[in-house]
């Protein structure tokens, strides 16, 4: 029994001791790159390397890296040389551990919980990744690379911040003294090339039928208002119904964040800014929204309403500027509804609830409700058409649904998309504009 135990303890003993080996190796290269890192920048002209072509330059530098690690005679192996040459050109010329993370094409969100901790979202779960920084001061500087591509800072008296990848991808940064454990950084990835309605249609968040429906109502001017939680996918299918707007209009598009990607050649794309380290020069959505309306827009499209800016929204869109488009967070098309009116509310105009939401009902036409599924996919899950007022409550009319039916062998949810049969009021419009939807897109089905 004794032999057993000294045994274990032996086995123990040698994991813990591979263990700390590993660390110490890790940190050795770690401190090998860092090092590399800091006589190359010593050694280059930066100034010089950002007109010149970046192929030619990465060769070149590659090089210089080549002859660093041969002065430092570092017992490195073929794969840790070239690994080590790799990081440092990320270090220089990228967002350093990020750059593989953000090549990779199948990851959706990069959540760096401090330092040490990072996690990535790959079809819809979580996943933590052997990525990690030298330390805080390394991941706050490449937070500060992000933030001031922009033109935006991070810091003490400034230690939140929304910025934006050249990609369009989404990036959020908290850091001490609000991030009690190191800074944080979350990044929502937006693709290079951005989802298009047949994309959607593949991924079964939506049907051929509901899709025929939608372009007739984008091209109709109607008002669509895109509810969901987060991460549901709002901008996504308010990206994929812009492009059924057509090239020969004008559109001004309002972001806290430059978000979306949208493909018409006359685009003019408006973004806030946060104010300066002294309170002032900031500029809000509602300001960006009054100015639009000067700049003769066809279309008025917001990013994502979220204040005092909704009122001059609704007034926008119920004064002749049709077919304007926007997100808004909510679980449900009644609770957006409740959303808008409270953030009516924080505009302080002192107007009654009645008043209030007779301009909700006469500029909103249609909401189109998105949720994300515990399998990890994005679906329509309700289409619905506001068609008035009953005394002080705003109706509304579902017109298309997603109804669940099970749980797939791998977990996938189940379901299918079926019209309610109701045919909406808004569908004389669209005769009116030309679209005579067949029987079956609104007809349902037993």
């Amino acid at each position: 029994m004794s032999v057993l135990k000294e045994r274990l303890q032996e086995q123990q003993n040698g994991s813990a001791s591979r263990a700390t080996g590993a660390l110490r190796a890790s940190n050795e290269l770690q401190e090998l790159k860092a090092r590399v890192h800091r006589i190359l920048i010593n050694k280059l002209d930066l100034s010089k390397l950002e007109n010149a072509d970046p192929e030619v330059v990465q060769k070149d530098v590659k090089k210089v890296i080549e002859r660093i690690l041969d002065d430092e005679n570092a017992p490195l192996s073929g794969i840790e040389r070239e690994q080590v040459q790799t990081d440092v050109l990320h270090e220089l010329f990228g967002l350093g551990p990020l750059e593989p993370l953000l090549a990779d094409k199948g990851i959706s969100d990069i959540l760096v919980n401090g330092w040490r901790n990072v996690y990535i979202e790959r079809r819809g779960k979580l996943e933590k990744v052997d990525v990690t920084f030298r330390d805080d001061a390394h991941l706050l500087q490449i937070i500060d690379r992000i933030v001031s591509r922009i033109g935006r800072r991070v810091d003490e008296s400034s230690p939140m911040v929304d910025a934006r990848l050249s990609d369009g991808s989404r990036v959020n940064a908290i850091i001490p003294p609000l991030a009690i454990d190191g800074p944080v950084l979350s990044i929502r990835r937006f693709g290079a090339e951005p989802l298009t309605i047949k994309n959607l249609i593949e991924l079964k968040a939506l049907t051929p039928p509901l899709v025929q429906m939608l372009e007739a109502c984008v091209k109709s001017r109607l008002n669509v208002l895109v509810s969901g939680g987060t991460g549901a996918g709002k901008t996504t299918m308010l990206n994929c119904l812009s492009g059924f707007i057509p090239n020969d209009e004008r559109l001004v598009t309002i972001e806290d964040s430059a978000e979306l990607l949208l493909q018409q050649p006359h685009v003019v794309r408006l973004e806030t800014r946060p104010p300066n380290i002294e309170g002032r020069g900031e500029v809000t959505q509602r300001s960006l929204l009054r100015n639009s309306l000067r700049m003769r827009p066809d279309r008025i499209i917001v990013g994502e309403v979220r204040g005092d800016e909704a009122i001059d929204m609704l007034q926008a869109m119920n004064t002749g500027h049709d077919g304007g488009m926007t997100t808004i967070h909510a679980n449900t098309p009644r609770d957006a509804l409740a959303r808008l009116e409270t953030m009516i509310a924080m505009a302080n105009l002192r107007i009654s609830d009645k008043a209030m939401r007779q301009q909700i009902s006469s500029a909103i036409n249609l909401i189109i409700q998105v949720s994300r599924m515990g399998d990890g996919s994005r679906k329509v899950v309700s289409v619905s058409e506001i068609i008035g007022m009953e005394g002080e409550i705003i109706t509304m009319q579902e017109v298309y649904r997603f109804v669940r039916t099970g749980v797939g062998p791998k977990g996938e949810v189940l379901g299918q998309f079926r019209p309610t049969g109701i045919r909406p009021r808004f569908s004389e419009r669209l005769e009116q504009y030309g679209f005579r939807l067949p029987p079956n897109v609104f007809e349902a089905a037993f």
